[in-house]
């Protein structure tokens, strides 16, 4: 059994507490590792590494930093199929998927590591004749980042990338059931000789660990990717120090299919955002409304095509769409509002149940006969499970779509220009896919309206979550 270690100030430390937490394969529900239970004072240890170490790294020219950053992503692609298959382990999700998530991670560290030499300040105009007035661009301090299962790898360096390049250090927790894939990242920092103190990486319990990360006041800034109760909790806890708060939280994509989308390349996209790790993605697309007069050709293939997706053992099979849940409470919740849809009116079209008895399988699902007050409707689903919502005025799908507590990503099907933009200007989401899969792009801005989060990551204003403005005013003589 592999019993993993955090790493805190350059090296790995053994588990002074004693106590583990058993981590599983949702394919087979088997332990395959124990992960430490840490305490508040690992928590501590590793803020204190980050903070002692962040002056001097804030000092090293930022090329130099960037070189660092090319050699983990060369590091990352040295170990490609080991951290696929460590993904496909423990998180349940497909090869393919799994293979994706560690080649655009490596990609996503070079995408950041380019931002060494393209960061900048400004020069302001001053209203005096004898001044001169800049705004630097510094770093925070140090950051802390808070992992969610669902793109475990992806998302260290999603929070650490950005985070590291523009001088900060940063401690960060994995989420108990999907640790093992971090502990790598850690092995090739180490290997690559990251400076002490700059990347630590602390196991634990989100009440214990994640709140100290969140709450304690040396840390500048704290990222969560996570619930919406977590992101409660997380915001509480940040609260008292004023520290600042970066999250990306859940999400109810509506996708809007109007009479005259191309219905072919509508349901395709929209099957592929909804099983996409098997549903459970923060923009996966989660409800649709069809114009009435298609919605019979598109509710045809769509039943078909969710009927076709191939489900199973991603640690066995290479060619898959959607592998299992991750784990026993969220094949529960599936069943569960299935069940609560069929009783609320809607009519199961197809899937509803579990797959077999070993492993958290589901079956892909379509609902018919949806309606905007139901709660399948509502709540986000984290699932394979879609609700079919028809509507004869877009004004009244716009309108649905918007009444939602959530804002992350929203997608529209239409061949016509005109129409494209007009709903484009009216959805409250911070994303829209047009004629697409719900999938963003590293040089974009992923960020949610409303309950989604606040702040946001990748690109040009990712980067700048992690930056802070000095002003300095110099009035001289002449």
């Amino acid at each position: 059994m592999k019993e993993l270690k955090m790493f805190i100030d350059g090296r790995f430390i053994e588990n002074e507490s004693g106590k583990w937490i058993k981590v599983l394969n949702p394919s087979t529900e088997e332990v395959i590792s124990l992960m430490p239970d840490g305490t508040v004072e690992d928590a501590k240890k590793a803020i204190d590494a980050a903070e002692k170490a962040q002056d001097q790294w804030e000092r090293t020219p930022s090329i130099e930093r960037a070189a660092y950053l090319t050699k983990i992503a060369a590091g990352i692609r040295k170990r490609e199929k080991e951290l696929t298959d460590i993904i496909v382990r423990e998180g349940g999700k497909t090869q393919g998927l799994a293979n994706v998530e560690v080649l655009f991670t490596a990609d996503y560290i070079d995408y950041m590591a380019g931002w060494a030499r393209r960061y900048e300040g400004e020069i302001i105009p001053s209203d005096r004749p004898h001044e001169s007035i800049f705004l630097f661009k510094k770093a925070i301090g140090v950051t802390t980042g808070i992992l969610p299962w669902n793109f475990p790898f992806f998302l260290v360096a999603r929070k650490a990338a950005p985070a590291l390049i523009t001088g900060n250090t940063i401690v960060v927790k994995p989420s108990q059931l999907t640790p093992e894939n971090a502990y790598v990242f850690a092995q090739i920092v180490e290997e690559v000789g990251l400076p002490a103190g700059v990347f630590n990486l602390v196991n634990g319990r989100g009440s214990v660990i994640g709140h100290e990360l969140a709450a304690n006041p040396k840390v500048g800034m704290v990222s969560l990717t996570g619930s919406v109760s977590a992101g409660q909790q997380t915001m509480a806890a940040a609260a008292p120090n004023i520290t600042k708060v970066s999250l990306e939280l859940g999400g109810k994509a509506p996708a809007i299919v109007m009479e005259d989308a191309d219905i072919d390349l509508a349901v395709k996209s929209i099957i592929a955002s909804r099983v996409i790790n098997t549903g459970q993605v923060c923009n996966c697309a989660e409800r649709v409304y069809v114009d009435k007069k298609i919605k019979d050709a598109f509710i045809e293939k769509l039943v078909t095509g969710m009927k076709q997706v191939k489900v199973g053992n991603p640690n066995e099979v290479a060619d898959l769409d959607m592998g299992p849940l991750i784990e026993a409470n969220a094949l529960a919740a599936m069943e569960q509002k299935v069940e609560k849809a069929v009783q609320q009116g809607a009519k199961l079209l197809c899937g509803g149940h579990r797959i077999g008895t070993k492993g958290y399988f589901f079956e892909p699902t379509v609902l018919d006969c949806a309606t905007q007050e139901m709660d399948i409707v509502r709540e986000e689903t984290f699932g394979p499970i879609l609700p079919v919502v028809e509507y004869t005025d877009i004004n009244d799908a716009i309108a649905w779509a918007n009444d939602c507590e959530y804002g992350l990503t929203s997608s529209v099907y239409t061949q016509n220009l005109d129409h494209a933009f007009k709903i484009m200007r009216s959805l409250k989401f911070g994303e829209t896919y047009i004629n697409r899969e719900n999938f963003e792009a590293m040089q974009g801005f992923h960020a949610g309206w409303r309950k989604s989060g606040i702040g946001g990551a990748d690109g040009k204003h990712g980067l700048e979550e992690y930056l802070q403005t000095h002003v300095v005013y110099i009035e001289t003589k002449e």
